[in-house]
């Protein structure tokens, strides 16, 4: 990719991880705890394409596997920032099984999920930095 088009992909997936990221907050707000979780991944996953974009000037790949897209990004990290994106992995479940989606929806409670979101916040503040810090 020229460095053109490296940067607009840059900023496709800075704008789309930012709209994401206001919709977990707004959903939590809401109290759609669930939901807020699902798109704290999808706003987790859209920062590290970004990183992904700016390491390798190519293309993100079409996974959303956080701690693949760390490796990939070459991103340091802490262990306990790569622990979270181990568990929010498991919050993209669009596609699971409707019982699956139910237990979770069950435990998605705001007591479960507001440590989450702080944490996911936290995090998303730290890429945004470092995105930032190497552009």
């Amino acid at each position: 990719m020229d460095l053109k088009t490296v940067k607009s992909a840059i900023r496709y997936w800075l704008d789309t991880a930012e709209h994401d990221y206001e919709t977990m907050l707004i959903l939590f707000r809401t109290k759609r705890y669930s939901d807020s979780l699902f798109y704290g991944h999808i706003a987790l996953e859209k920062l590290l394409k970004a990183h992904v974009v700016l390491h390798t000037k190519e293309q993100a790949p079409y996974i959303h596997d956080l701690l693949r897209l760390n490796e990939l990004s070459n991103v340091c990290l802490s262990e306990e920032e790569i622990d979270l994106l181990d568990e929010v992995n498991n919050f993209n479940i669009r596609a699971r099984y409707p019982e699956y989606k139910l237990e979770f929806y069950k435990k998605c409670t705001k007591l479960y999920t507001e440590p989450y979101i702080k944490r996911i916040q936290n995090l998303y503040r730290i890429l945004c930095r470092e995105l930032k810090q190497k552009k």
